[in-house]
């Protein structure tokens, strides 16, 4: 048997890639500041709007590339089909204003599918919408890029690699929280709103003093058009209604997002909704009317003819800007800026949509678990990963181009609506049934009736959609969608299996083992091997003998003999090893011993030393992780590995800091110390702090505001006002009288407060912050305060 069974590397300061993620992320935040990364409604609107105000900037050039393809006689159904759009957006809207004060938890159709219509239609409308939100990124960024490579020709050839770089930008702003991304958002957002008013004005002014305007593609003519009449007309209007609805992609997301809102969450989520709807309409109402009235002229540069030889048509908002204000004009520039940036950012809707979705879904069952969870700064830091990364594929698989990818857009979006709307009827039915006040019952009706239209207009465009896009690419999506559904039955398929069997039987009955014999697997005689041997006798096993493998005749007889000379009172077993195996031999042999003694329970003990440096431990095997690793498939096996650290481990250090930092430099009041003066923490130190260490300075800062005294320095049978956080909460029965304790710590050090006859205290719970009055005593060398006067500071969910 190989000498040393290492364990894995344990740095001795934070690692590189540990400094990093502060300096990018950011400090950790603490859960009871998550009510700070509330949104008020002007943050809110950019954060959760973006992705439909942007959808302004090529939803009008959508209708007009489909239209092209009859020619220009054609785009005089423009006007209709923009119509037709803005009602449907403004439908789509008061809608969901519906939506989001029936169901303000945050699960958006999700929820509202899952609830009326069953769990398999709410998986339906979860795949949908995690499709679209994929499809949000990638097409986003892929127009913004397109759309800055308008303003400026040279970067055309690297559009997939600034994507891609756009893509790391936009997600490590959202790692750092959503309250931090959605200020960095707001102002690039308000501008683009702002740029593209003052540019509908301006051509309204313009057209109103008889100044026309004229787009630099008005001279440019159609070619390889069809003649379209009859029902291949119909069909190519129903096409551009379809693309035109690209402008209703974002304005679930809202719904999805009501708990990042302020209180009241729900009033002021649907007033956001329509801010959102107003502005979005006014503006797509706006740029469809300027290209009109500039006559400006969309189709691919293949189709056009007058196009300068290798230059690509440009936008058709970038058409009407440079209409309205002149190519050489800064206002042409800026507005080109802020589009791109409005389109990269719309983004940022799904970066604070899909996470949100992927945590209920983790909750509820049907995504991984650590979706659920939140990370450093309070963001659901994973589920934004994920996003990042299926949408960077995206973009690189379709080569950043918009005119691909949109072909894949909206579908997801639409069967959401289509359920939704479908939901929001029956729960109204529902109501309806045990409603009797007739002023409700009425406001319920009303509500009905703007969902069932909502319904069925959703529904008609869905089946418009699928139709003109399916061949274009809309297919991709229609397949996608099953496969993640099944995805995600196949997990909650699992994770139920697993709860079955991990559930404990109702009669409480369950079969202990007999015997439990103990293994201590040896290589050499060292400290990790006298450590395993002690521990394993501390526990008190039926049998416990020492197991070694003979690799080598001469290290097995020094062996032997050294254990005959130390007088080991463990009896130690050798295993013969033909072919110089290791992990087999011991397999087989706690088979046997298992198979000989079916009722026991086998405890291998594998002692294993720490190391404090990476390198080092490429210099040892990993004999340890392959033995645990097989040997966790054994039924009526235990595997506990007992450490040993050597010198160059931080294991001891850190122990010894985290409980100082837990329990106090002292229990008494220490003697005074000169004064020292303080030192400035550098930044590099500030970064490679750990948490707990973050935690105790934040604690420490806000002693003094609240007239509280560190606890270090409290003196014995005084009264004292001490404030911290509640590390633990427990119930421990004392003499029949129960008494709730919790350890109260401030950075400085720990003291118990205790309720006698208390089982339970409203807001008395792990991670709350509590300021505490009452007198101090020592009680068996714990420190204790009893039957305090406290205040609850307010916590995360306050």
């Amino acid at each position: 048997m190989r000498s040393g069974l290492p364990a894995s590397s344990i740095a001795i300061v934070p690692s590189a890639l540990g400094i990093a993620k502060r300096v990018v992320v950011g400090r950790p935040m603490h859960s009871e500041m998550l009510g700070e990364t509330l949104l008020p409604k002007k943050i809110a609107l950019p954060v959760f709007a973006s992705d439909a105000l942007s959808s302004v900037a090529y939803a009008t050039e959508e209708i007009l590339l489909v239209l092209s393809a009859g020619g220009l006689a054609l785009l005089h159904f423009t006007w209709w089909i923009a119509l037709a759009v803005g009602l449907l957006m403004l439908v789509v809207v008061a809608s969901y204003r519906q939506n989001v004060h029936a169901y303000p938890s945050g699960g958006g159709d999700y929820e509202v599918a899952t609830t009326n219509l069953g769990p398999k239609v709410g998986l339906t409308v979860a795949s949908a919408l995690m499709v679209d939100y994929i499809l949000t990124v990638a097409v986003s960024v892929s127009s913004g890029v397109a759309n800055l490579a308008s303003a400026f020709p040279a970067l055309n050839s690297h559009v997939v690699l600034i994507a891609v770089a756009v893509i790391v930008v936009i997600t490590t702003l959202n790692l750092r929280g959503v309250r931090e991304s959605g200020t960095a958002f707001a102002v690039p957002t308000y501008c683009f709103v702002g740029a593209v008013g003052v540019m509908i004005v301006t051509g309204l002014v313009r057209i109103a003093f008889g100044h026309g305007l004229h787009a630099e593609s008005e001279h440019y003519k159609i070619i390889n058009t069809t003649h379209y009449n009859g029902v291949l007309l119909i069909f190519l209007l129903l096409r551009a209604f379809a693309s035109g609805c690209t402008a209703l992609t974002g304005v679930e997301a809202i719904s999805n997002g009501v708990p990042a809102f302020k209180a009241p969450k729900s009033k002021n989520a649907a007033t956001t909704l329509a801010l959102l709807g107003g502005i979005a309409v006014a503006m797509f109402a706006g740029v469809t009317a300027l290209a009109l009235a500039g006559h400006v002229h969309a189709a691919d540069a293949t189709n056009l003819s007058g196009l300068p030889a290798g230059q690509q048509p440009r936008t058709v908002i970038a058409q009407v800007a440079r209409s309205v204000f002149g190519g050489s004009s800064p206002f042409f520039f800026i507005l080109q800026v802020v589009t791109a940036l409005i389109l990269v950012l719309a983004a940022n809707t799904a970066f604070n949509g899909f996470p949100v979705l992927g945590s209920i879904l983790a909750k509820d069952g049907y995504l991984p678990r650590q979706l659920h969870t939140r990370g450093d700064r309070l963001a659901f830091s994973n589920g934004i990963i994920v996003l990042a990364g299926f949408a960077t594929l995206l973009v690189v698989a379709f080569n950043a181009s918009p005119t691909r990818l949109i072909q894949l857009y909206i579908v997801g979006v639409f069967v959401s609506f289509v359920c939704s709307q479908t939901g929001m009827i029956r729960h109204w039915n529902r109501l309806l049934r045990d409603t009797a006040d007739v002023a409700e019952r009425r406001r319920m009706m009303r509500s009905r009736v703007i969902n069932a239209i909502g319904a069925g207009v959703t529904a008609a465009v869905l089946v418009i959609v699928l139709v003109t896009k399916f061949a274009k690419g809309a297919w991709i999506v229609v397949l996608a969608m099953p496969c993640i559904w099944l995805v995600m039955r196949a997990i909650n398929r699992h994770y139920a299996a697993v709860a079955r069997e991990l559930e404990p039987p109702e009669d409480g009955a369950f079969s202990l083992p007999a015997n439990n014999h103990a293994v201590v697997l040896v290589s050499k005689l060292h400290m990790p091997t006298l450590r395993a041997l002690g521990y394993a006798s501390a526990t008190r096993p039926s049998s416990l003998e020492a197991v070694t493998v003979n690799l080598d005749d001469a290290e097995v007889a020094v062996l032997k003999s050294e254990w005959e000379r130390r007088a080991i009172p463990v009896p130690l077993t050798v295993i013969a090893s033909p072919y110089r195996e290791i992990t087999r031999p011991i397999i087989e042999y706690v088979k046997r011993v298992r198979t000989e003694n079916p009722n026991d329970v086998v405890t291998v003990y594998i002692p294993q030393y720490v190391l404090g440096h990476w390198w080092e431990q490429v210099l040892h095997n990993q004999s340890a992780l392959r033995l645990k690793s097989r040997l966790l498939f054994q039924r009526r096996v235990v595997v506990a590995a007992v450490p040993y650290q050597l010198e160059s481990a931080s294991a001891r250090i850190a122990a010894a800091k985290a409980q100082a930092a837990y329990h106090g430099a002292a229990m008494v009041k220490p003697a005074p110390k000169p004064k020292v003066p303080k030192q400035r923490t550098t930044r590099l130190q500030t970064l490679t702090l750990e948490n707990t260490e973050l935690e105790a300075r934040e604690l420490t800062e806000e002693v003094s505001p609240c007239g509280a005294t560190p606890i270090a320095d409290c003196p014995d049978r005084e009264r004292v006002v001490v404030s911290g956080t509640l590390r633990t909460v427990r119930l421990r029965p004392r003499a029949g009288v129960p008494v709730l304790e919790a350890d109260l710590w401030d950075g400085t050090g720990s003291v118990t407060v205790s309720w006698l006859g208390r089982r339970e205290i409203p807001g008395i719970e792990p991670g709350r912050r509590i300021v505490v009055r009452g007198r101090i005593t020592t009680v068996g060398g714990q420190r204790a305060v009893y039957n305090p006067i406290y205040e609850l500071r307010p916590g995360a969910a306050d």
